[in-house]
Formats: C-alpha cells, sequence, structure tokens
C-alpha cells in the first residue's frame, strides 16, 4: 500500500496576494517594491504598505503629484527611475485610497497585490479596478 504523499508545509516568509494565492511579482522594469525585488512584499520597515500592485494611468500620476508624491521624476539616490503610463509600481494603500476617493485611482494587478493591504483598504476597492496585465504592456489589447 502506497501511503499519500503529504503537501509541502507553507514556508512562515511567503507572502500571499489578495485572492489567497502565493504573491506574484508585480514588475522587473522598472524594478519595484519597498525591497526593489519586483515584488509588493512587505515588512516592518514599510511604514508605508507599498502592497498595492497598480499600473500607472496619466490621471494617477498626476494626482499624486497633485498630494506631493511625485512618482514621474526620477530619483536615482533611491534607485527610483520615474514612472509613466502602463508601468507597474508598488503604491502605499494610503495614496491609492486618496485616488480612489478622488476618482482616479489607478487599476490594480490582485494576483500582486499584498493580502496585507486588506487592513487597510477594502478588497471591493482593489476588485473593482482589478486587471490582469500581461508580461509584455504591448500585449495589452484595447
Amino acid at each position: 500500500m502506497v501511503e499519500p504523499e503529504n503537501p509541502p508545509e507553507p514556508e512562515d516568509d511567503v507572502e500571499l496576494n489578495v485572492l489567497g494565492e502565493t504573491l506574484e511579482p508585480c514588475g522587473r522594469d522598472p524594478l519595484t517594491g519597498f525591497y526593489r525585488d519586483g515584488c509588493c512584499s512587505t515588512g516592518p520597515e514599510d511604514r508605508g504598505s507599498h502592497t498595492i500592485c497598480a499600473v500607472m494611468t496619466r490621471e494617477f500620476l498626476e494626482h499624486q503629484r497633485s498630494i506631493g508624491n511625485d512618482l514621474s521624476t526620477p530619483m536615482p539616490q533611491y534607485r527610483f527611475p520615474g514612472l509613466t503610463p502602463g508601468d507597474r509600481w508598488c503604491v502605499t494603500a494610503r495614496n491609492w485610497a486618496l485616488a480612489y476617493r478622488d476618482g482616479v485611482a489607478a487599476p490594480v494587478v490582485l494576483a500582486s497585490t499584498n493580502a496585507a493591504v486588506l487592513d487597510l483598504v477594502p478588497l471591493e476597492w482593489l476588485q473593482a479596478l482589478g486587471v490582469d496585465v500581461p508580461d509584455s504592456p504591448g500585449d495589452l489589447r484595447a
């Protein structure tokens, strides 16, 4: 008699997305994430909760600039390239929620958005702007 294999125990350091699955990468070009690892990983050092994988739009970038969060201007000293529409970036829960309130929130890649954000932003808000983004932005269809 063959014993059934036990599934491996989840690793303690595995982070989940808002769908309850393993957190997927958000973006590598430009390299995003609080830890610049391509993922919206978070930890105690990430006081801003850079947990939402957002696809930049012109309106969102303009809104962020208007609230004092300029995401368009490069800042090499922080390994920040400056963003343009179509870029994927791990944004803070607070600033995304402000944009949502103001009607200009960026679309969200749910598979790449950290479940930790659910302490700050309702899942319904994220789902309302959820998108599935291919690896190559050129593959997007209107």
